[in-house]
Protein backbone atom coordinates (compact mmCIF):
# COMPACT_ATOMS: atom_id res chain seq x y z
CA UNK A 1 0.00 0.00 0.00
CA UNK A 2 1.20 3.96 -0.51
CA UNK A 3 1.39 6.04 1.69
CA UNK A 4 -1.49 7.57 0.85
CA UNK A 5 -3.71 4.61 1.40
CA UNK A 6 -2.27 3.96 4.25
CA UNK A 7 -3.26 7.37 5.83
CA UNK A 8 -6.86 6.48 4.99
CA UNK A 9 -6.72 3.39 6.65
CA UNK A 10 -5.35 4.77 9.51
CA UNK A 11 -8.06 7.88 9.84
CA UNK A 12 -10.77 5.31 9.25
CA UNK A 13 -9.95 3.27 12.02
CA UNK A 14 -9.43 6.75 14.44
CA UNK A 15 -12.67 7.75 13.81
CA UNK A 16 -14.26 4.09 14.94
CA UNK A 17 -12.12 3.92 17.78
CA UNK A 18 -12.96 7.88 18.85
CA UNK A 19 -16.98 6.83 18.62
CA UNK A 20 -16.70 3.05 20.54
CA UNK A 21 -16.82 2.69 24.52
CA UNK A 22 -13.35 2.16 26.00
CA UNK A 23 -12.64 0.55 29.61
CA UNK A 24 -12.35 2.97 32.45
CA UNK A 25 -7.98 2.23 32.91
CA UNK A 26 -4.92 3.51 32.96
CA UNK A 27 -3.36 3.06 29.39
CA UNK A 28 0.40 3.48 30.23
CA UNK A 29 3.45 1.33 31.18
CA UNK A 30 4.48 0.27 34.47
CA UNK A 31 6.83 3.47 34.51
CA UNK A 32 3.78 5.87 33.59
CA UNK A 33 5.09 6.04 29.99
CA UNK A 34 1.50 6.69 27.82
CA UNK A 35 1.43 4.08 24.77
CA UNK A 36 -0.83 4.64 21.99
CA UNK A 37 -3.74 1.87 21.10
CA UNK A 38 -2.54 0.74 18.19
CA UNK A 39 0.57 1.09 16.17
CA UNK A 40 1.40 0.87 12.20
CA UNK A 41 3.66 2.17 9.75
CA UNK A 42 5.70 5.37 10.22
CA UNK A 43 3.52 8.84 8.83
CA UNK A 44 4.20 9.02 5.22
CA UNK A 45 5.97 5.92 4.77
CA UNK A 46 4.67 2.47 2.40
CA UNK A 47 4.53 -0.54 3.32
CA UNK A 48 3.48 -3.46 0.31
CA UNK A 49 1.11 -5.52 1.34
CA UNK A 50 0.10 -3.92 4.31
CA UNK A 51 -3.64 -4.54 3.65
CA UNK A 52 -3.06 -8.00 4.14
CA UNK A 53 -2.19 -6.50 8.01
CA UNK A 54 -4.54 -3.99 8.54
CA UNK A 55 -6.18 -1.94 11.01
CA UNK A 56 -8.39 -3.29 14.13
CA UNK A 57 -11.32 -3.62 13.18
CA UNK A 58 -11.03 -3.52 10.09
CA UNK A 59 -11.21 -6.28 7.02
CA UNK A 60 -9.18 -8.95 6.68
CA UNK A 61 -9.14 -8.59 10.83
CA UNK A 62 -5.76 -9.95 11.04
CA UNK A 63 -5.42 -7.42 13.96
CA UNK A 64 -7.97 -8.43 15.93
CA UNK A 65 -12.13 -7.42 15.42
CA UNK A 66 -12.30 -4.64 17.05
CA UNK A 67 -11.25 -0.80 16.73
CA UNK A 68 -10.30 -0.96 20.94
CA UNK A 69 -8.79 -4.35 20.94
CA UNK A 70 -8.68 -5.07 24.66
CA UNK A 71 -9.25 -1.31 25.64
CA UNK A 72 -13.07 -1.78 25.04
CA UNK A 73 -13.18 -5.37 26.55
CA UNK A 74 -10.46 -7.55 27.77
CA UNK A 75 -10.81 -11.20 27.00
CA UNK A 76 -13.97 -13.37 29.15
CA UNK A 77 -11.71 -15.60 31.81
CA UNK A 78 -13.77 -18.77 30.96
CA UNK A 79 -12.56 -21.79 33.64
CA UNK A 80 -13.48 -25.08 32.34
CA UNK A 81 -14.29 -27.22 34.64
CA UNK A 82 -16.74 -30.51 35.95
CA UNK A 83 -16.36 -33.39 38.20
CA UNK A 84 -18.57 -35.52 39.93
CA UNK A 85 -22.15 -34.66 40.75
CA UNK A 86 -23.30 -31.39 39.59
CA UNK A 87 -23.66 -30.65 43.30
CA UNK A 88 -19.96 -30.82 43.72
CA UNK A 89 -19.27 -28.85 40.15
CA UNK A 90 -21.96 -26.04 41.13
CA UNK A 91 -19.85 -25.30 44.83
CA UNK A 92 -16.53 -25.12 42.08
CA UNK A 93 -18.33 -22.66 39.51
CA UNK A 94 -19.53 -20.43 42.30
CA UNK A 95 -15.69 -20.20 43.90
CA UNK A 96 -14.74 -19.58 39.97
CA UNK A 97 -17.48 -16.69 39.75
CA UNK A 98 -16.51 -15.72 43.30
CA UNK A 99 -12.68 -15.08 42.58
CA UNK A 100 -13.01 -13.28 39.51
CA UNK A 101 -13.94 -15.40 36.37
CA UNK A 102 -16.40 -14.04 33.61
CA UNK A 103 -18.09 -17.15 32.61
CA UNK A 104 -18.53 -21.08 33.16
CA UNK A 105 -17.40 -23.47 30.83
CA UNK A 106 -18.86 -27.14 31.13
CA UNK A 107 -16.75 -30.40 31.46
CA UNK A 108 -19.14 -33.46 31.51
CA UNK A 109 -17.88 -37.04 32.34
CA UNK A 110 -17.34 -40.06 29.47
CA UNK A 111 -20.84 -41.74 29.89
CA UNK A 112 -22.59 -38.45 29.66
CA UNK A 113 -20.47 -37.05 26.56
CA UNK A 114 -21.19 -40.76 24.98
CA UNK A 115 -24.91 -40.05 25.55
CA UNK A 116 -25.36 -43.03 28.45
CA UNK A 117 -27.07 -42.62 31.65
CA UNK A 118 -25.15 -43.17 34.76
CA UNK A 119 -26.79 -46.62 35.54
CA UNK A 120 -25.73 -47.71 32.12
CA UNK A 121 -23.59 -50.59 32.37
CA UNK A 122 -20.86 -49.03 30.06
CA UNK A 123 -20.57 -46.21 32.49
CA UNK A 124 -19.42 -48.49 35.40
CA UNK A 125 -16.53 -46.58 36.96
CA UNK A 126 -16.23 -43.76 34.33
CA UNK A 127 -19.13 -41.55 36.42
CA UNK A 128 -17.98 -38.41 37.20
CA UNK A 129 -14.10 -39.02 36.53
CA UNK A 130 -13.24 -36.70 33.68
CA UNK A 131 -16.48 -34.18 34.31
CA UNK A 132 -19.73 -33.36 35.77
CA UNK A 133 -22.10 -36.39 35.37
CA UNK A 134 -25.36 -34.97 33.99
CA UNK A 135 -28.44 -37.10 33.27
CA UNK A 136 -31.60 -35.40 33.42
CA UNK A 137 -32.77 -31.69 33.34
CA UNK A 138 -32.86 -32.53 37.37
CA UNK A 139 -29.08 -32.52 37.20
CA UNK A 140 -28.73 -29.36 35.07
CA UNK A 141 -30.72 -27.69 37.51
CA UNK A 142 -28.49 -28.58 40.38
CA UNK A 143 -25.47 -27.83 38.20
CA UNK A 144 -26.54 -23.99 37.87
CA UNK A 145 -28.69 -23.90 41.34
CA UNK A 146 -28.07 -20.25 42.68
CA UNK A 147 -26.19 -18.80 39.34
CA UNK A 148 -28.32 -17.29 36.84
CA UNK A 149 -28.23 -18.47 33.70
CA UNK A 150 -29.79 -14.76 32.24
CA UNK A 151 -26.85 -13.42 33.65
CA UNK A 152 -23.48 -15.45 32.96
CA UNK A 153 -22.34 -16.97 29.39
CA UNK A 154 -21.80 -20.58 29.63
CA UNK A 155 -20.24 -23.02 27.34
CA UNK A 156 -20.49 -26.37 27.22
CA UNK A 157 -17.64 -28.69 25.72
CA UNK A 158 -19.95 -32.02 24.20
CA UNK A 159 -20.90 -32.93 20.30
CA UNK A 160 -22.17 -36.02 20.61
CA UNK A 161 -25.27 -35.63 22.63
CA UNK A 162 -24.99 -31.61 22.36
CA UNK A 163 -28.44 -31.29 21.25
CA UNK A 164 -30.01 -33.16 23.97
CA UNK A 165 -27.95 -31.91 26.66
CA UNK A 166 -28.53 -28.10 25.39
CA UNK A 167 -32.37 -28.68 25.80
CA UNK A 168 -31.75 -29.97 29.48
CA UNK A 169 -29.96 -26.44 29.46
CA UNK A 170 -32.84 -24.78 28.33
CA UNK A 171 -35.20 -26.63 30.35
CA UNK A 172 -33.29 -25.93 33.87
CA UNK A 173 -33.23 -22.11 32.17
CA UNK A 174 -37.02 -22.13 32.10
CA UNK A 175 -37.53 -23.46 35.89
CA UNK A 176 -35.57 -20.63 36.77
CA UNK A 177 -37.78 -18.30 35.52
CA UNK A 178 -34.90 -17.16 32.64
CA UNK A 179 -35.91 -15.73 29.41
CA UNK A 180 -34.96 -17.91 26.76
CA UNK A 181 -34.56 -15.71 24.11
CA UNK A 182 -32.04 -13.42 26.23
CA UNK A 183 -29.61 -16.76 27.15
CA UNK A 184 -26.18 -16.44 25.88
CA UNK A 185 -23.15 -19.02 25.25
CA UNK A 186 -21.94 -21.79 23.50
CA UNK A 187 -22.57 -24.85 22.50
CA UNK A 188 -20.00 -27.14 20.61
CA UNK A 189 -21.44 -29.45 18.91
CA UNK A 190 -18.59 -30.13 16.47
CA UNK A 191 -19.66 -33.47 15.22
CA UNK A 192 -17.04 -33.16 12.60
CA UNK A 193 -13.78 -33.02 15.00
CA UNK A 194 -15.32 -36.08 16.68
CA UNK A 195 -14.59 -38.40 13.62
CA UNK A 196 -11.53 -36.34 12.65
CA UNK A 197 -9.83 -36.95 16.05
CA UNK A 198 -11.73 -37.35 19.77
CA UNK A 199 -14.22 -39.89 18.69
CA UNK A 200 -17.35 -39.51 20.71
CA UNK A 201 -20.02 -39.85 18.39
CA UNK A 202 -23.01 -41.63 18.66
CA UNK A 203 -24.31 -41.95 14.95
CA UNK A 204 -23.14 -41.85 11.06
CA UNK A 205 -22.70 -38.38 10.42
CA UNK A 206 -25.49 -37.25 8.32
CA UNK A 207 -27.66 -37.92 11.20
CA UNK A 208 -25.24 -35.99 12.72
CA UNK A 209 -25.36 -33.09 10.33
CA UNK A 210 -29.57 -33.41 10.39
CA UNK A 211 -29.29 -32.34 14.43
CA UNK A 212 -27.02 -29.69 13.79
CA UNK A 213 -28.64 -28.41 11.23
CA UNK A 214 -31.83 -28.03 12.95
CA UNK A 215 -30.18 -26.48 16.75
CA UNK A 216 -29.09 -23.80 13.92
CA UNK A 217 -32.61 -22.97 12.39
CA UNK A 218 -34.19 -23.18 15.96
CA UNK A 219 -31.32 -20.84 17.56
CA UNK A 220 -31.59 -18.45 14.88
CA UNK A 221 -35.30 -18.04 15.41
CA UNK A 222 -35.49 -18.58 19.15
CA UNK A 223 -32.38 -17.42 21.05
CA UNK A 224 -30.24 -15.34 18.42
CA UNK A 225 -27.48 -14.42 21.31
CA UNK A 226 -27.24 -17.73 21.69
CA UNK A 227 -24.13 -19.98 19.81
CA UNK A 228 -24.83 -23.28 18.55
CA UNK A 229 -21.64 -24.16 17.24
CA UNK A 230 -18.12 -23.84 18.74
CA UNK A 231 -15.94 -25.07 15.47
CA UNK A 232 -12.71 -26.87 17.72
CA UNK A 233 -9.54 -27.44 16.43
CA UNK A 234 -8.33 -28.06 20.58
CA UNK A 235 -9.09 -32.00 19.99
CA UNK A 236 -7.44 -32.00 16.71
CA UNK A 237 -4.28 -30.33 18.18
CA UNK A 238 -4.27 -32.51 21.10
CA UNK A 239 -3.93 -35.46 18.94
CA UNK A 240 -1.25 -34.47 17.51
CA UNK A 241 -1.61 -32.37 14.42
CA UNK A 242 0.91 -29.38 13.52
CA UNK A 243 -0.43 -25.47 13.97
CA UNK A 244 -1.32 -25.54 10.28
CA UNK A 245 -3.12 -28.71 10.20
CA UNK A 246 -5.22 -27.84 13.02
CA UNK A 247 -6.10 -24.33 11.96
CA UNK A 248 -7.02 -25.81 8.45
CA UNK A 249 -8.89 -28.67 9.07
CA UNK A 250 -10.89 -26.57 11.86
CA UNK A 251 -11.67 -24.06 9.62
CA UNK A 252 -12.78 -26.41 6.96
CA UNK A 253 -15.11 -27.60 9.34
CA UNK A 254 -16.60 -24.46 9.80
CA UNK A 255 -17.05 -24.08 6.46
CA UNK A 256 -18.80 -27.24 6.23
CA UNK A 257 -21.19 -26.28 8.95
CA UNK A 258 -21.93 -22.57 6.50
CA UNK A 259 -22.89 -24.94 3.71
CA UNK A 260 -24.76 -26.92 5.96
CA UNK A 261 -26.84 -23.42 6.97
CA UNK A 262 -27.17 -22.52 3.62
CA UNK A 263 -28.40 -26.07 2.63
CA UNK A 264 -31.48 -25.09 5.08
CA UNK A 265 -32.21 -21.92 3.40
CA UNK A 266 -30.85 -19.94 6.39
CA UNK A 267 -28.74 -16.07 5.80
CA UNK A 268 -25.49 -16.56 6.32
CA UNK A 269 -25.78 -13.46 7.54
CA UNK A 270 -27.83 -14.27 10.24
CA UNK A 271 -26.61 -17.80 11.11
CA UNK A 272 -22.75 -17.14 10.35
CA UNK A 273 -22.11 -14.85 13.59
CA UNK A 274 -23.82 -17.92 15.77
CA UNK A 275 -20.92 -20.05 14.74
CA UNK A 276 -17.95 -19.62 17.32
CA UNK A 277 -14.02 -21.50 17.19
CA UNK A 278 -12.55 -23.03 19.88
CA UNK A 279 -8.39 -23.43 18.97
CA UNK A 280 -5.49 -24.58 21.24
CA UNK A 281 -2.55 -22.31 22.32
CA UNK A 282 0.47 -24.43 22.17
CA UNK A 283 4.01 -23.58 23.85
CA UNK A 284 5.56 -22.30 20.29
CA UNK A 285 4.66 -18.75 21.63
CA UNK A 286 5.07 -16.81 18.06
CA UNK A 287 3.55 -19.74 15.85
CA UNK A 288 0.59 -19.51 18.13
CA UNK A 289 0.05 -16.19 17.43
CA UNK A 290 0.41 -16.42 13.73
CA UNK A 291 -2.13 -19.14 13.70
CA UNK A 292 -5.16 -17.30 15.48
CA UNK A 293 -4.16 -13.62 13.25
CA UNK A 294 -4.20 -16.39 9.94
CA UNK A 295 -7.44 -17.40 11.29
CA UNK A 296 -9.26 -14.51 11.43
CA UNK A 297 -8.26 -13.59 7.99
CA UNK A 298 -9.01 -16.70 5.91
CA UNK A 299 -11.94 -16.92 7.79
CA UNK A 300 -13.36 -13.15 6.97
CA UNK A 301 -11.98 -13.78 3.40
CA UNK A 302 -14.07 -16.99 2.56
CA UNK A 303 -16.80 -15.89 4.11
CA UNK A 304 -17.24 -12.69 2.16
CA UNK A 305 -15.31 -14.54 -1.18
CA UNK A 306 -16.73 -18.03 -1.37
CA UNK A 307 -20.29 -17.73 0.61
CA UNK A 308 -21.14 -14.11 -0.16
CA UNK A 309 -21.15 -12.65 3.45
CA UNK A 310 -22.12 -9.25 3.60
CA UNK A 311 -23.09 -8.33 7.17
CA UNK A 312 -19.23 -7.56 9.21
CA UNK A 313 -20.75 -9.75 11.94
CA UNK A 314 -20.48 -12.64 9.60
CA UNK A 315 -17.19 -12.31 8.72
CA UNK A 316 -15.75 -12.11 12.33
CA UNK A 317 -13.99 -15.33 13.54
CA UNK A 318 -14.80 -15.49 17.26
CA UNK A 319 -12.90 -17.40 19.01
CA UNK A 320 -12.07 -19.52 22.68
CA UNK A 321 -8.45 -20.75 23.59
CA UNK A 322 -7.51 -23.25 25.79
CA UNK A 323 -3.79 -23.85 26.60
CA UNK A 324 -2.45 -26.58 25.62
CA UNK A 325 -3.17 -30.06 27.96
CA UNK A 326 -0.93 -32.30 25.68
CA UNK A 327 2.48 -29.87 26.85
CA UNK A 328 1.79 -30.69 30.28
CA UNK A 329 3.93 -33.54 31.86
CA UNK A 330 3.50 -35.83 34.71
CA UNK A 331 7.19 -35.25 35.54
CA UNK A 332 8.26 -31.83 37.36
CA UNK A 333 4.41 -30.70 36.72
CA UNK A 334 5.25 -27.28 38.38
CA UNK A 335 6.59 -26.19 35.22
CA UNK A 336 3.38 -26.29 33.81
CA UNK A 337 2.59 -23.03 35.30
CA UNK A 338 5.18 -21.02 33.69
CA UNK A 339 3.80 -23.16 29.85
CA UNK A 340 0.67 -22.40 30.97
CA UNK A 341 1.43 -18.96 31.18
CA UNK A 342 2.90 -18.88 28.13
CA UNK A 343 0.76 -20.36 26.32
CA UNK A 344 -2.29 -18.07 27.52
CA UNK A 345 -0.21 -15.19 26.42
CA UNK A 346 0.09 -16.18 23.19
CA UNK A 347 -3.60 -16.56 23.22
CA UNK A 348 -3.90 -12.84 24.38
CA UNK A 349 -1.59 -11.27 21.49
CA UNK A 350 -3.55 -13.55 19.09
CA UNK A 351 -6.35 -11.53 19.99
CA UNK A 352 -8.58 -14.71 21.94
CA UNK A 353 -12.34 -13.80 23.08
CA UNK A 354 -12.01 -15.90 26.09
CA UNK A 355 -9.42 -17.71 28.13
CA UNK A 356 -9.22 -21.08 29.66
CA UNK A 357 -5.41 -21.73 31.32
CA UNK A 358 -4.99 -25.43 32.49
CA UNK A 359 -4.15 -26.45 35.85
CA UNK A 360 -0.78 -27.58 36.60
CA UNK A 361 -2.08 -30.84 37.92
CA UNK A 362 -4.24 -31.93 35.05
CA UNK A 363 -1.73 -34.34 33.46
CA UNK A 364 -2.45 -36.46 36.62
CA UNK A 365 -5.97 -35.29 37.71
CA UNK A 366 -8.90 -33.38 37.92
CA UNK A 367 -7.42 -30.24 39.43
CA UNK A 368 -7.76 -29.03 42.89
CA UNK A 369 -8.98 -26.05 44.38
CA UNK A 370 -5.34 -24.64 45.04
CA UNK A 371 -4.24 -25.58 41.16
CA UNK A 372 -7.62 -24.26 39.43
CA UNK A 373 -7.24 -21.23 41.51
CA UNK A 374 -3.25 -20.82 40.31
CA UNK A 375 -4.79 -21.60 36.65
CA UNK A 376 -7.31 -18.72 37.23
CA UNK A 377 -4.63 -16.11 38.94
CA UNK A 378 -2.58 -16.56 35.88
CA UNK A 379 -4.94 -15.02 33.51
CA UNK A 380 -5.90 -12.27 36.12
CA UNK A 381 -2.06 -11.67 35.87
CA UNK A 382 -1.80 -11.27 32.25
CA UNK A 383 -4.60 -9.03 32.64
CA UNK A 384 -4.17 -6.58 35.21
CA UNK A 385 0.03 -6.24 35.47
CA UNK A 386 1.29 -7.18 32.12
CA UNK A 387 -0.15 -4.22 30.24
CA UNK A 388 -0.95 -6.54 27.23
CA UNK A 389 -4.43 -5.10 27.45
CA UNK A 390 -3.59 -1.68 26.19
CA UNK A 391 -2.77 -1.85 22.37
CA UNK A 392 -4.15 -3.80 19.75
CA UNK A 393 -2.35 -6.68 18.10
CA UNK A 394 1.46 -5.28 19.76
CA UNK A 395 3.10 -7.88 17.26
CA UNK A 396 1.67 -6.61 13.78
CA UNK A 397 4.46 -5.45 11.35
CA UNK A 398 6.62 -7.87 12.99
CA UNK A 399 8.67 -9.39 10.19
CA UNK A 400 8.79 -12.60 11.86
CA UNK A 401 5.28 -12.72 12.65
CA UNK A 402 3.75 -11.53 9.57
CA UNK A 403 5.98 -14.24 7.70
CA UNK A 404 4.51 -16.79 10.09
CA UNK A 405 1.31 -15.63 9.75
CA UNK A 406 1.31 -15.85 5.95
CA UNK A 407 3.23 -19.18 5.82
CA UNK A 408 0.64 -20.87 8.16
CA UNK A 409 -2.50 -19.60 5.83
CA UNK A 410 -0.77 -20.67 2.92
CA UNK A 411 -0.10 -24.12 3.97
CA UNK A 412 -4.01 -23.78 5.11
CA UNK A 413 -5.29 -23.05 1.72
CA UNK A 414 -3.48 -26.07 0.26
CA UNK A 415 -4.83 -28.19 2.56
CA UNK A 416 -8.38 -26.75 1.47
CA UNK A 417 -7.71 -27.39 -2.18
CA UNK A 418 -6.98 -30.97 -0.98
CA UNK A 419 -10.22 -31.84 1.12
CA UNK A 420 -12.40 -30.06 -1.28
CA UNK A 421 -10.61 -32.37 -4.21
CA UNK A 422 -11.73 -35.67 -1.94
CA UNK A 423 -15.18 -34.69 -2.83
CA UNK A 424 -14.47 -34.58 -6.47
CA UNK A 425 -16.50 -32.95 -9.23
CA UNK A 426 -20.01 -32.09 -9.76
CA UNK A 427 -23.29 -31.40 -7.41
CA UNK A 428 -23.04 -32.14 -3.25
CA UNK A 429 -25.75 -32.80 -1.51
CA UNK A 430 -24.68 -29.79 1.21
CA UNK A 431 -21.55 -28.24 -0.65
CA UNK A 432 -18.38 -28.87 -1.73
CA UNK A 433 -16.24 -28.10 1.73
CA UNK A 434 -19.13 -31.17 3.75
CA UNK A 435 -18.32 -33.37 0.78
CA UNK A 436 -14.43 -33.27 1.11
CA UNK A 437 -14.84 -33.93 4.70
CA UNK A 438 -17.19 -36.39 5.18
CA UNK A 439 -15.15 -38.33 2.30
CA UNK A 440 -11.69 -37.68 4.05
CA UNK A 441 -13.24 -39.27 7.86
CA UNK A 442 -14.86 -42.39 5.39
CA UNK A 443 -11.26 -42.79 3.92
CA UNK A 444 -9.24 -42.07 7.14
CA UNK A 445 -7.53 -38.59 5.73
CA UNK A 446 -7.76 -36.48 8.15
CA UNK A 447 -6.74 -39.18 11.32
CA UNK A 448 -3.60 -40.79 9.07
CA UNK A 449 -2.33 -37.33 8.29
CA UNK A 450 -2.61 -36.17 12.37
CA UNK A 451 -0.93 -39.63 13.00
CA UNK A 452 2.16 -38.91 10.25
CA UNK A 453 2.55 -35.32 12.55
CA UNK A 454 2.43 -37.10 16.01
CA UNK A 455 4.52 -39.94 15.15
CA UNK A 456 7.59 -37.18 13.41
CA UNK A 457 6.83 -35.03 16.82
CA UNK A 458 7.56 -38.26 19.09
CA UNK A 459 10.65 -39.65 16.77
CA UNK A 460 12.09 -35.51 17.17
CA UNK A 461 11.49 -36.09 21.02
CA UNK A 462 13.61 -39.33 21.29
CA UNK A 463 16.37 -38.01 19.44
CA UNK A 464 16.44 -34.98 21.08
CA UNK A 465 16.07 -32.67 18.29
CA UNK A 466 13.19 -31.30 20.23
CA UNK A 467 13.12 -30.57 24.13
CA UNK A 468 10.86 -30.90 26.92
CA UNK A 469 12.01 -29.88 30.20
CA UNK A 470 12.14 -32.50 32.75
CA UNK A 471 11.17 -35.21 30.27
CA UNK A 472 14.59 -35.29 28.30
CA UNK A 473 16.59 -32.38 29.29
CA UNK A 474 16.90 -30.53 33.20
CA UNK A 475 15.50 -34.06 34.47
CA UNK A 476 16.88 -33.58 38.12
CA UNK A 477 14.68 -31.68 40.48
CA UNK A 478 13.70 -31.62 44.34
CA UNK A 479 9.93 -30.80 43.85
CA UNK A 480 8.10 -33.35 46.16
CA UNK A 481 4.53 -35.66 44.92
CA UNK A 482 1.48 -33.24 44.17
CA UNK A 483 -1.76 -33.65 46.47
CA UNK A 484 -4.33 -34.45 43.78
CA UNK A 485 -8.00 -34.76 43.81
CA UNK A 486 -9.53 -38.21 43.55
CA UNK A 487 -12.91 -38.71 42.58
CA UNK A 488 -14.48 -41.26 45.32
CA UNK A 489 -16.37 -44.25 44.12
CA UNK A 490 -19.97 -42.83 46.40
CA UNK A 491 -20.23 -40.17 43.65
CA UNK A 492 -20.93 -43.14 41.45
CA UNK A 493 -23.28 -44.75 43.98
CA UNK A 494 -25.16 -41.71 44.77
CA UNK A 495 -25.48 -40.62 41.36
CA UNK A 496 -27.19 -44.30 40.28
CA UNK A 497 -29.29 -43.80 43.71
CA UNK A 498 -30.55 -40.61 42.61
CA UNK A 499 -31.13 -41.34 39.41
CA UNK A 500 -33.15 -44.71 40.24
CA UNK A 501 -35.37 -42.31 42.30
CA UNK A 502 -35.99 -39.71 39.78
CA UNK A 503 -37.26 -42.28 37.14
CA UNK A 504 -39.29 -44.05 40.08
CA UNK A 505 -40.67 -40.27 40.81
CA UNK A 506 -41.69 -39.21 37.28
CA UNK A 507 -44.51 -39.81 35.42
CA UNK A 508 -42.95 -42.85 33.06
CA UNK A 509 -45.94 -42.93 30.52
CA UNK A 510 -45.25 -39.10 29.84
CA UNK A 511 -41.65 -39.66 29.47
CA UNK A 512 -42.04 -42.37 27.27
CA UNK A 513 -44.58 -40.52 24.83
CA UNK A 514 -42.23 -37.42 24.61
CA UNK A 515 -39.58 -39.92 23.53
CA UNK A 516 -41.86 -41.66 20.96
CA UNK A 517 -42.83 -38.76 20.01
CA UNK A 518 -39.82 -37.12 19.14
CA UNK A 519 -38.76 -40.43 17.07
CA UNK A 520 -41.73 -39.70 15.19
CA UNK A 521 -40.86 -35.95 14.36
CA UNK A 522 -37.32 -37.77 13.46
CA UNK A 523 -39.30 -39.23 10.44
CA UNK A 524 -40.00 -36.35 8.82
CA UNK A 525 -39.03 -32.86 8.17
CA UNK A 526 -39.97 -31.08 11.01
CA UNK A 527 -37.71 -30.00 13.38
CA UNK A 528 -36.75 -32.18 16.23
CA UNK A 529 -35.96 -29.47 18.61
CA UNK A 530 -39.29 -29.10 19.95
CA UNK A 531 -39.90 -32.61 20.37
CA UNK A 532 -37.04 -32.98 22.03
CA UNK A 533 -37.54 -30.12 25.00
CA UNK A 534 -40.72 -32.31 25.80
CA UNK A 535 -38.68 -35.19 26.04
CA UNK A 536 -36.72 -33.49 28.74
CA UNK A 537 -39.32 -31.33 30.62
CA UNK A 538 -41.07 -35.03 30.63
CA UNK A 539 -37.59 -35.93 32.69
CA UNK A 540 -36.53 -38.35 29.61
CA UNK A 541 -32.92 -38.81 30.57
CA UNK A 542 -29.85 -38.85 28.11
CA UNK A 543 -29.68 -42.10 27.90
CA UNK A 544 -33.30 -42.77 26.83
CA UNK A 545 -33.40 -39.45 24.29
CA UNK A 546 -30.05 -41.20 22.36
CA UNK A 547 -30.99 -44.80 22.74
CA UNK A 548 -33.96 -43.93 21.07
CA UNK A 549 -32.04 -41.98 18.24
CA UNK A 550 -29.88 -45.12 18.06
CA UNK A 551 -32.41 -47.64 17.56
CA UNK A 552 -33.82 -45.30 14.44
CA UNK A 553 -30.46 -44.29 13.25
CA UNK A 554 -28.03 -46.86 13.99
CA UNK A 555 -24.73 -46.71 15.82
CA UNK A 556 -21.28 -45.77 13.71
CA UNK A 557 -18.56 -47.70 13.75
CA UNK A 558 -14.84 -46.43 12.57
CA UNK A 559 -14.12 -48.10 9.85
CA UNK A 560 -11.07 -50.26 10.65
CA UNK A 561 -7.74 -49.66 8.60
CA UNK A 562 -4.40 -50.70 8.48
Amino acid sequence: MNADEIAAGRARWQARYDAARKREADFTTLSGMPVEPVYGPPEGAAYPGFDRIGWPGEYPYTRGLHPTGYRGRTWTIRQFAGFGNARQTNERYKMILGAGGGGLSVAFDMPTLMGRDSDDPQSLGEVGHCGVAVDSAADMEVLFDGIDLAAVTTSMTISGPAVPVFCMYLVAAERQGADLSTLDGTLQTDIFKEYIAQKEWLFDPEPHLRLIGDLMEYCAREIPRYKPLSVSGYHIREAGSTAAQELAYTLADGFGYVELGLSRGLDVNVFAPGLSFFFDSHVDFFEEIAKFRAARRIWARWLREVYGATSEKALWLRFHTQTAGVSLTAQQPVNNVVRTAVEALAAVLGGTNSLHTNALDETLALPTDESAEIALRTQQVLMEETGVTNVADPLGGSWYVEALTDRIEAEAEEIFARIRALGGEGPHAIGPMTAGILRGIEDGWFTGHIAESAFAYQQALEKGDKKIVGVNCHTGTVAKDLEILRISHEVELEQRRVLAERKTGRDAARARAAVAEMVAVSRTGENMIPAMLDAVRAEATLGEICDALRAEWGVYREPARF
